[in-house]
């Protein structure tokens, strides 16, 4: 028996006719895997390959009923992809081109070496499981989508602003259906008592690739008025070119006629005051009962909650009555910044805050804090609003925790490939994230970077093994195919939309172009290079230096500081080669920290 975690996650249908061979392979690989399934000929195999979930297949040659080519053919037709062993005590090659024509993977001589076949069985292991997982997140994220479209109301819409998508909560508020929308401008829905320069703004705003947030009344195809809050953000290609828009939308229809109810009875000359206090009672009990809200002192002491406030808070009303706003919220310095910068300019601030539940709970509410003044024009009270938005916020978060896992474990199985521990892609990513914030870059640009940068080599497992892990200096032949995994790994990412996959193409596919123009895939040059680019190969060629590769041993550091003075301007880019020697006590504590005390760095 031998353990191994990877094939222990995966299942193996073995076909041997000679009892003697099959026992002991057996005995060999028993417990090795999750399921060995077991067959004695070709026939009984494939039908054990269509009864079971089989994900590696090795089977003999010559066997009775159906022989090992024959089953593989069989095979290929139902799983075009399921890797194929086969073994012979015959090393011919007509064998060899009839397993090949049956797409087989491997082709072992009997008596089988168990070491070589082990090899073959780890690195069919390591695809596997990394396609399990890969295919995993895929779910996890399309229902993560699926959740988004069934809560929100969405649309997408191309350059020119014509419809070119809408969910199924868009057709039933807007009261049109799918086909009546595809194809139609927004404005079949917009509301007369929309300003023209609202919707200018909107464009303008949105072409120049930012993110546009308003409140927008529209028409139902009956007439109705519904009133939206709305997001509009510029999705953009690979070459930060915008190529289509996505539209989020929260219905606040009810909470909008409340406002403009109050607004119209107020301004209402023909009412008396005793009318508009009764009015404001009614109001003020409409909100209690239906809306998320509460209202504070100036010094943020609450007056007033909604029963819906207190019920998501977890709070009795008597509870909430008089006590401090700020106690119950997380981020408690954001709020209070918005009460030192309140002025008498009656701007309403919107924003996300972070509260705190009775049961420890941290809720997101999207709030929209509107001041109340009194006779003077003075603000006496805070009126806060809100939309619960934790679901959107958590399911936010955990699909970026989903892709910086699927990076993180993509770039190490680029790296195992090539016989690297998973540490260089820890320390790349950490060496690239100090030298960003150091070159000005924000905490989410540089940490962005520190999530793609272990993508950077993963387009080496599109390069075979005999060039990867060649002992010696490649030939110019080998040397222009190894060159190719920048591209290759480009071309696996840059279809993305999402960002941290952009980012780690960035890398991929420029990470070995040099400042002076000398580098691939493209030969680019100076700032022309993108700053991720720049940055991960200095952190790249310092790791790969420091450390033995399976081509060479680990450099001395004084040999790689000496390689960097002199590539300055060259190979690198002089501007970050000057952080780096100004912080480089900071990045030596980051390499001791992965590799330990005692390593060549200590003097």
């Amino acid at each position: 028996m031998i353990q191994n975690d990877l094939l222990s996650q995966i299942t193996l249908l073995y076909v041997e006719d000679e009892k003697a061979i099959r026992d002991e392979m057996v005995e060999i690989l028993d417990d090795t895997f999750k399921k060995i399934y077991v067959s004695s000929d070709g026939l009984k195999g494939l039908e054990l390959f269509k009864e079971h979930s089989i994900d590696v297949v090795l089977t003999d040659i010559r066997m009775p009923n159906m022989d090992g080519i024959e089953m593989s053919k069989e095979i290929r037709k139902i799983d075009s992809d399921v890797p194929i062993i086969v073994s012979s005590a015959f090393n011919d090659s007509n064998y060899l081109i009839e397993a090949i024509k049956a797409g087989v993977h491997n082709y072992l001589v009997k008596p089988i070496n168990i070491k070589d076949l082990f090899k073959i069985l780890d690195r069919l292991a390591k695809n596997i499981v990394s396609q399990k997982e890969l295919f995993k997140s895929n779910q996890l994220l399309n229902q993560y989508r699926i959740i988004v479209d069934e809560t929100s109301i969405v649309s997408k819409s191309d350059l020119k602003g014509n419809i070119t998508f809408v969910n199924s909560a868009f057709e039933k508020i807007s009261g049109y259906t799918k086909d009546e929308l595809i194809g139609k401008p927004h404005n079949i829905l917009r509301h007369p008592d929309m300003e023209a320069s609202t919707f200018e703004e909107l464009w303008k705003t949105i072409r120049q690739k930012k993110e546009w947030r308003g409140v927008v009344k529209n028409r139902a195809k009956d007439g109705t008025v519904y009133i939206v809050e709305s997001t509009i953000v510029p999705i953009l290609d690979e070459n930060g070119e915008i190529v289509e828009y996505i539209s989020i939308r929260n219905d606040i229809t009810k909470k909008e006629e409340y406002r403009e109810l109050i607004e119209s009875n107020l301004r209402s000359s023909s009412n008396s005051l005793k009318e508009k206090i009764t009015f404001i009672d009614e109001y003020e009990k409409a909100l209690k009962s239906g809306t998320l809200f509460c209202r504070t002192t100036l010094d943020g002491k609450i007056t007033t909650t909604s029963e819906l406030f207190c019920k998501l808070m977890g709070y009795g009303h008597n509870k909430l009555m008089n006590v401090d706003y700020k106690t119950i919220l997380i981020d408690k310095n954001v709020y209070m910044n918005v009460l030192k910068n309140y002025s008498g300019d009656g701007k309403v601030w919107q924003g996300v805050l972070l509260h705190k539940s009775a049961d420890n709970k941290t809720i997101y509410l999207e709030a929209s804090i509107i001041p109340i003044f009194n006779h003077s024009y003075e603000i006496v009270e805070l009126l806060h609003f809100f939309v619960d938005v934790t679901e959107m916020e958590v399911l936010n978060k955990e699909i970026v925790n989903t892709q910086r896992e699927v990076i993180s474990t993509m770039g190490a199985i680029g790296e195992t490939r090539s016989k690297e521990t998973g540490l260089h892609v820890k320390r790349v990513a950490e060496y690239s994230k100090f030298l960003a914030i150091k070159a000005g870059l924000s905490e989410e640009e540089a940490e962005n970077l520190k999530m793609a940068s272990p993508m950077h080599d993963i387009g080496k497992v599109g390069i075979p093994d005999s060039i990867l892990n060649k002992p010696g200096k490649l030939t110019d032949e080998e040397f222009e195919i190894m060159k190719t995994h920048a591209t290759l790994g480009y071309e696996m990412l840059k279809n993305s939309s999402q960002p941290l996959l952009k980012t780690s193409a960035i890398v991929a596919n420029e990470h070995h172009e040099k400042y002076n123009g000398r580098g691939y895939p493209r030969g680019l040059a100076g700032e022309d290079i993108h700053i991720y680019g720049r940055i991960t190969a200095i952190a790249d060629v310092f790791d790969a230096l420091g450390h033995d590769r399976v081509y060479k041993k680990a450099w001395e550091l004084d040999d790689i500081l000496e390689l960097f003075k002199k590539e300055r301007g060259h190979h690198f880019d002089p501007r970050l080669i000057d952080i780096f020697f100004d912080n480089l006590d900071e990045i030596l504590s980051i390499k001791k920290i992965f590799d330990g005390e005692g390593d060549f760095f200590e003097h």
